[in-house]
């Protein structure tokens, strides 16, 4: 396994919010983290980055256990995030904005660079040398992507990467994700949107309060639609 959680118990303080999740992810898989709002999903993907210490459970990641490492270190192991919220830096170009970022982390052979993302995003190249807040939320979500990807990482985390953006624009955006799966880029997403990505993902993990309540495949997911009623609310 490329990620392997074990038994995780996070806390914020004295709110425990994380009760023994389990969750596993091969190289070059696409899994997804599903749950209504506020059931743990978040906390899980801040506990496997090191933004939230594990209070009990073990994450690994490549064979090394990493819930005791500092955000840093676990991100220059190959696990790149695009959060939710986008946060770029609004202040630099797109360009700076890539370029701050650049890391062959996972030693490809063919890395991802800011010219090859401007390839992915040909909207970013035209506004290459805008600054950040200068984007549309699309192209913004645009350059969140792009900034994880050229980091080189093992593993790219989707925290609502097609959340508040135009029906168009979050097109692209499922464009984009299937071309990356395509490539073999292992995937962790978190969204709403059900009936996409059991297109586009192998596995699910459905949260609900804490706790693992289903996984399976798309293929087990799409035929049950009493689980998106039941957990997801649609």
């Amino acid at each position: 396994m490329l990620l392997e959680v074990q038994g995780l118990d996070t806390a914020y303080g004295t709110s425990q919010v994380l009760f023994g999740v389990d969750l596993a992810i091969d190289a070059g898989e696409v899994v997804t983290l599903l749950g209504r709002n506020g059931m743990g999903k978040t906390t899980t993907v801040r506990s496997i980055l090191g933004l939230t210490r594990a209070r009990k459970g073990a994450i690994s990641f490549r064979g090394r256990r990493i819930e005791r490492e500092a955000p840093d270190r676990i991100a220059r192991q190959g696990i790149a995030l695009v959060p939710e919220g986008r946060q770029i830096f609004p202040n630099l170009s797109v360009r700076e904005n890539l370029v701050a970022f650049a890391d062959n982390r996972s030693q490809r052979e063919d890395p991802w660079t800011p010219e090859r993302v401007f390839a992915f995003f040909p909207r970013l190249r035209e506004r290459s040398e805008n600054q950040g807040n200068q984007l549309s939320g699309g192209e913004q979500q645009m350059l969140a992507i792009g900034r994880a990807l050229v980091t080189n990482p093992y593993l790219l985390v989707l925290d609502e990467a097609t959340e508040g953006l135009a029906p168009l624009v979050r097109e692209e955006i499922w464009r984009c994700l299937a071309r990356l799966r395509e490539s073999g880029q292992t995937i962790l997403v978190i969204d709403k949107y059900i009936d996409r990505l059991v297109k586009l993902a192998d596995r699910h993990t459905i949260i609900e309060r804490g706790r693992v309540a289903w996984r399976g495949t798309s293929a087990e997911l799409d035929a049950d639609r009493r689980l998106w009623h039941r957990y997801l609310g649609v």
